[in-house]
């Protein structure tokens, strides 16, 4: 078996707490709709015990997951500011890019060896 992540195993506080409040907006969400978690878990096409890890904060639980909930219950357009780049203050401070500038597009690998 291979040994466990660092921060699944002694997660920082703040992470910790984020994923807690990850699992606990679509627990509300899933609840005002009235839905059990079975019935999430059915749409998903996973087990019900997955759903209920979602929502406790289990680290370990897929991206996918989380999307999923999210798509199930109409309300994956709230992902559209999550680690949006415009909204990144400090790396466009960093990079020196106004916010309508693009990166470089690379040109590909290179076969100069």
């Amino acid at each position: 078996m291979p040994p466990r992540s660092q921060l699944i195993s002694a997660p920082p506080s703040a992470v910790q707490e984020a994923i807690k409040r990850l699992g606990n907006n679509p627990r509300t969400a899933r609840l005002r709709r009235n839905l059990s978690h079975a019935v999430l878990a059915a749409k998903l096409g996973v087990d019900r015990h997955v759903i209920a890890d979602a929502e406790n904060g289990k680290l370990s639980t897929s991206a996918g997951v989380y999307v999923g909930m999210l798509w199930a219950m109409n309300l994956l357009s709230s992902l559209a500011d999550v680690a949006n780049p415009k909204n990144d203050e400090e790396g466009l401070a960093l990079s020196g890019l106004d916010e309508n500038e693009r990166a470089r597009q690379g040109r590909g690998p290179s076969n100069a060896f």
